[in-house]
């Protein structure tokens, strides 16, 4: 069983799940650190707080945001090298002829498809 309080001043408390020991029913409340602790202290015989993964974040945003520019000329050279690559798609040059080759490729592929 889940039940949990929410309200917009509640939002960024964080949640703990507790265990009654008496039926192991579990649920998730959001309190403050210190409201957990009174709660724990003045029920600890019924109630337990069953522990948890911490929620740690070790990045935001994509891969490319942390690569060296070293590395990045690296995954160019191999582009240039598969120009049919999703590689290329993604670092492979972009000027104006190479994205109208591209283009005409793909569309002249896809008419080659509905006609075999």
């Amino acid at each position: 069983m889940v039940r949990c309080q929410s309200n917009s001043i509640n939002k960024h408390m964080p949640t703990y799940t507790f265990r009654n020991k008496k039926t192991d029913e579990q649920w998730t409340d959001l309190m403050s650190i210190s409201e957990m602790e009174e709660y724990l202290e003045k029920n600890k015989k019924k109630i337990g707080l069953v522990p948890a993964a911490p929620l740690i974040v070790g990045s935001v945003g994509q891969l490319d945001s942390k690569t060296d520019s070293g590395w990045k000329d690296m995954l160019g050279r191999v582009a240039e090298a598969h120009p049919e690559s999703a590689l290329a798609d993604r670092y492979g040059t972009k000027d104006h002829k190479t994205l109208k080759i591209k283009d005409t490729i793909k569309k002249h592929r896809k008419r080659a498809k509905g006609k075999i």
